[in-house]
C-alpha cells in the first residue's frame, strides 16, 4: 500500500514539475518572437529573434564583464557579436531588471524591484499613440510603430537605426538629417568588456563640402575626403564589388554615407573599433571568425595633416613628407628633423596680379574642405573662373569626375592633409605666382616641352592673327572715342591732365562726364537719392535704358585723386554676388563719381528698420564688414558669416549695428548683444514691437548663432551650412568668444578719452555710404 502511495507521489510530483516547464517554455517562447506589445516586459532570460532568426534582442555580458546590458547581436553567429546597445553607459548590476514597452510606444529599462527607469528610448515626439508595437527586424533595426499601420513602419515612431553605435550595417545612415537636424555617427567602444561611448567617433563633417573623418576628442585623427562621384578622394581602394555597394547623398535634405549589401547571403558591418580604427569585417562561415577586409587609417600618411600645410605625403618616399611643386619648407631646421607640422609656403609669395595661374596636381588625396565652397552644376572652366576672380582662393577642382568631370570645388586659405595615392583621378588646380609657373613649366622633359614648343607655336600663330584684328578693332573705337570726347564742353585737349593720367590702371569701365550729366539730368535735384560721407547719390539712366546710381564726391571731401583711385582699385577686386555692382566710374575735371547699378527694391534694411526713417542703404560698409577684411584686407567666405551674424542681429533689435546708441555704455549693436549675453539677459535684446509674438527658444537660439558667426577670429566661425544646420535643429550650440569689434566702453570711459576704442582695431580704411537706394 505504502509503495502504491509512493509510485502515485513520484506520478504526481512528475506532473508538476513538466507542467511547469511548459508553463515556463510557453512564456518564454512568447518572447522568441520577433514583437513586444505594449507593457509586456521582456525579463533576463528572454529575448525577441528577427522573422528570419537573422538578429536577436535581449540581455547579455560583454567580454569578460560582469555588467549587464540590453543589446541586439547576430543570432546564427558563434561568440556572440553585438551590433547595438541600449544603456551604453549605464550598466546593469543585476538581472532584476526589465525591458517594458509603454502606452506612448517608449521602450524603457527599468529595475523591476524599485521602479526606477535606468535608460529609454523618449525623443521629442508628440505623437499620439494608441497601440504601439515593438519589432525586431531582419535588417537588424529594431523599431516602434503603431499596430496596423503599414507607413509607419516605413516611418517609425523610433527606431535603433536612428541612434548609432559602434557598428553601421547594410541600410543605415551615417551623416545628416537636415530637415529634423538629427545627426547619426558611430562612437566606439571603450574596450572589448565596456561598451560606453570612448573619445573616439566616425562622423561626417558637414562643414564646407562634406568628408567623413575619424576624430578623437576635437582632434581629427583621420579624413578620407570629400565625395568624388566614385568614391571618397582619399579612400582609394574603396571600390565597387559583388559583395556590396555604396552611395553618398548630398542634397537639401539629407547628407550621408551608407552601404547595401548585393549579395545576401554575405554578412558585413563596418565597425569603429576601440582602437580608432575603423573596420570593415566580413564573417568566414567555413572558418567560423571574422575578417578584416578594409581598414583606416592604413598607414602615416592617413594620419590628419602629418606634413602641414601645403606638405605632400608619400609613403613610398623616406622621408615621407616633401613640399607641392611651387612650395618650399616653413621651417627648414624643423624640416631637416622630421618635424613637419609647420608645413611648407609659397617658394614666390603670390600678390593677386593678373600673371598669377594655377599648377595641376593629379593622383592626389585632396586636401580638407572644412574651408571650402562647392556648385555641383558648374564647369571646371567657370569654376576656374570663380577662383581667379577671388584672391582669397587657393585651389579648385572638379567636384564629380565621373565621366569629364562637373561641378565646382573652391578651397580658401592653406591647403592641409595632402598625400599621393597609387590610382586616383581627382586632379586638383592650384594658384601658383606667374614667375613660379614658368619655373614649373622649364622643369618639364625635354621630350615634354619638344610637343608642347610644337603647340605653342601653333598658337603663337593664331594667336598673332587675332590680336592684328583686336589691336584694329581698339584701335578703331579709341580714335572714335577720341573724336567724341572733343566735342564736350571744357575737356579740350590739354587740360585733366591729372584726371586722365593712370585712368587705365584702374580696370574698370570708364564713364564719359557727359553721359552721367545727360543720364541724371545735369544732377537734378528731382533726381537725388541721398546723401552719405562719400557725397550725394542721383538716380540716372543711361541711353540704353539701364539704370545706374550715381556716388558722386563731395565738393568739401578731402579725399584726393589718388586715394579715390585706390578705393576704386579696392572696390571693384570686392565684386560679390550680395553686394551692389559697381559698373564703372568717372574721372574728369574736378568730377570723381562711382557708378553703381540701380536697386529699385531699395536695400534689405528698408524692410528691417523702421519705415518712418530715410531710406537707407549701406554697401562693402563698416557696420558689416568682418574684422579681417577692414584691417588686413582678408576677406573670404568667413567674412560673410560675419556679415550675416552682424545682420541677424540687427533683425532681431530692429537697431543698425553701426550708429547704435545705448544710454549706459557706448557699445555697437554687438557688443550690446554680448553683453546681455554674458549676463544671461538676451531677450532684453529683442525689438518691443515684436511684442509677445515671438517664440523665445528660436530668439535666443538665433542671438546664440548670431554671436557664433561674429567672433573675432575667422577659424572660430562656423561655415553657413553649419549655420543652417544649427538654425534648423535643437541640438546644444558651443559658446561664443569676444566678437570683432567688440567696444568695451561706458560712457565715462569715452568722455575720458573719444579717441580710445577698447579692444577694437582701428584702421585706415576709407569708408563709403550710400544713403537712399
Amino acid at each position: 500500500m505504502d509503495t502504491v502511495m509512493k509510485e502515485k507521489g513520484v506520478a504526481k510530483t512528475k506532473f508538476i514539475f513538466g507542467f511547469l516547464v511548459l508553463l515556463y517554455a510557453s512564456i518564454t517562447c512568447s518572447y522568441a518572437a520577433d514583437t513586444i506589445s505594449s507593457y509586456q516586459t521582456l525579463r533576463y532570460n528572454e529575448t525577441i529573434v528577427s522573422p528570419q532568426e537573422t538578429f536577436e534582442l535581449g540581455f547579455f555580458r560583454p567580454g569578460n564583464s560582469k555588467n549587464l546590458y540590453v543589446g541586439i547581436w547576430f543570432k546564427k553567429i558563434p561568440n556572440r557579436t553585438i551590433v547595438w546597445v541600449a544603456n551604453r553607459n549605464t550598466p546593469l548590476s543585476d538581472t532584476t531588471c526589465v525591458l517594458t514597452l509603454t502606452h506612448q510606444g517608449v521602450l524603457i529599462l527599468r529595475n523591476a524591484i524599485k521602479g526606477n527607469v535606468l535608460w529609454s528610448s523618449a525623443n521629442s515626439t508628440t505623437l499620439q499613440v494608441r497601440n504601439p508595437i515593438g519589432q525586431l527586424l531582419d535588417t537588424g533595426n529594431f523599431i516602434i510603430y503603431e499596430e496596423g499601420d503599414r507607413i509607419n513602419q516605413e516611418d517609425p515612431i523610433w527606431q535603433s537605426f536612428d541612434s548609432l553605435q559602434h557598428t553601421l550595417l547594410p541600410g543605415e545612415k551615417l551623416g545628416w538629417n537636415l530637415d529634423t537636424g538629427k545627426e547619426r555617427h558611430l562612437t566606439a567602444w571603450k574596450s572589448e568588456d565596456d561598451p560606453a561611448f570612448s573619445e573616439f567617433s566616425y562622423l561626417i563633417d558637414a562643414r564646407g563640402h562634406p568628408q567623413p573623418m575619424i576624430t578623437k576628442g576635437q582632434e581629427i585623427q583621420y579624413r578620407a575626403g570629400p565625395w568624388n562621384g566614385l568614391r571618397f578622394s582619399g579612400a582609394f581602394n574603396l571600390k565597387q564589388n559583388r559583395i556590396y555597394n555604396f552611395t553618398f547623398v548630398v542634397d537639401q535634405r539629407e547628407i550621408y554615407y551608407q552601404f547595401k549589401l548585393v549579395n545576401t547571403s554575405v554578412i558585413t558591418m563596418l565597425v569603429l573599433q576601440p582602437s580608432g580604427h575603423l573596420e570593415r569585417l566580413l564573417w568566414l562561415d567555413n572558418k567560423k571568425e571574422w575578417n578584416v577586409y578594409l581598414s583606416r587609417p592604413i598607414d602615416l600618411c592617413d594620419q590628419y595633416s602629418v606634413c602641414g600645410p601645403f606638405g605632400i605625403c608619400n609613403i613610398e618616399k623616406t622621408p615621407i613628407c616633401d613640399c607641392l611643386k611651387g612650395f618650399e619648407p616653413t621651417s627648414p631646421d624643423h624640416w631637416r628633423i622630421t618635424d613637419w607640422s609647420q608645413g611648407c609656403r609659397h617658394t614666390i609669395t603670390l600678390d593677386c596680379k593678373p600673371g598669377e595661374g594655377f599648377n595641376e596636381y593629379s593622383n592626389l588625396k585632396l586636401p580638407d574642405t572644412r574651408e571650402s565652397w562647392f556648385n555641383q552644376t558648374m564647369t571646371l572652366a567657370e569654376c576656374e573662373e570663380m577662383c581667379r576672380s577671388n584672391c582669397s582662393c587657393t585651389a579648385y577642382a572638379n567636384s564629380n569626375i565621373i565621366g569629364s568631370g562637373s561641378g565646382c570645388l573652391l578651397w580658401f586659405g592653406n591647403l592641409t592633409d595632402i598625400r599621393m595615392l597609387p590610382e586616383n583621378r581627382d586632379t586638383i588646380y592650384i594658384r601658383l605666382s606667374a614667375s613660379e609657373l614658368d619655373l614649373i613649366d622649364n622643369s618639364r622633359s625635354p621630350s615634354v616641352r619638344r610637343s608642347a614648343g610644337r603647340s605653342i607655336r601653333v598658337i603663337v600663330n593664331v594667336t598673332f592673327v587675332v590680336l592684328g584684328i583686336l589691336v584694329s578693332i581698339c584701335l578703331f573705337y579709341w580714335f572714335y572715342r577720341k573724336k567724341k570726347q572733343q566735342g564736350i564742353p571744357g575737356n579740350e585737349p590739354g587740360r585733366d591732365h591729372e584726371n586722365r593720367s593712370d585712368d587705365e590702371n584702374l580696370d574698370l569701365p570708364l564713364f564719359g562726364l557727359s553721359a552721367i550729366l545727360k543720364a541724371t539730368n545735369n544732377f537734378s535735384i528731382n533726381n537725388k537719392l541721398g546723401e552719405g560721407g562719400f557725397g550725394p547719390v542721383y538716380k540716372g539712366v543711361l541711353e540704353d535704358g539701364q539704370e545706374i546710381a550715381v556716388k558722386r564726391l563731395a565738393k568739401t571731401s578731402t579725399q584726393g585723386l589718388h586715394e579715390f583711385k585706390n578705393e576704386v582699385i579696392s572696390i571693384s577686386k570686392l565684386q560679390h554676388r550680395n553686394l551692389a555692382k559697381l559698373l564703372g566710374c568717372c574721372i574728369e575735371r574736378s568730377e570723381k563719381l562711382l557708378i553703381y547699378e540701380y536697386m529699385p527694391n531699395k536695400g534689405l534694411d528698408s524692410f528691417i528698420f523702421d519705415k518712418t526713417q530715410s531710406q537707407r542703404s549701406e554697401i562693402g560698409t563698416y557696420g558689416y564688414m568682418a574684422p579681417e577684411y577692414a584691417g588686413d584686407g582678408i576677406f573670404s567666405i568667413k567674412s560673410d558669416v560675419y556679415s550675416f551674424g552682424v545682420l541677424v542681429l540687427e533683425i532681431v533689435s530692429g537697431d543698425k549695428n553701426r550708429g547704435f546708441v545705448h544710454k549706459e555704455h557706448c557699445n555697437n549693436l554687438i557688443g550690446h548683444a554680448w553683453g546681455l549675453h554674458n549676463e544671461g539677459g538676451s531677450l532684453q535684446l529683442v525689438a518691443k514691437c515684436l511684442g509677445e509674438s515671438i517664440n523665445v527658444c528660436q530668439v535666443l537660439r538665433s542671438i546664440h548663432i548670431a554671436l557664433l558667426c561674429v567672433q573675432r577670429h575667422p577659424d572660430d566661425r562656423p561655415t553657413m551650412t553649419t549655420v543652417i544646420l544649427m538654425l534648423g535643429s535643437e541640438s546644444p550650440l558651443p559658446s561664443p568668444k569676444e566678437p570683432g569689434f567688440y567696444v568695451g566702453k561706458t560712457k565715462q570711459d569715452t568722455t575720458e578719452s573719444s579717441s580710445s576704442y577698447g579692444t577694437s582695431s582701428t584702421n585706415e580704411l576709407s569708408i563709403s555710404m550710400l544713403k537712399g537706394r
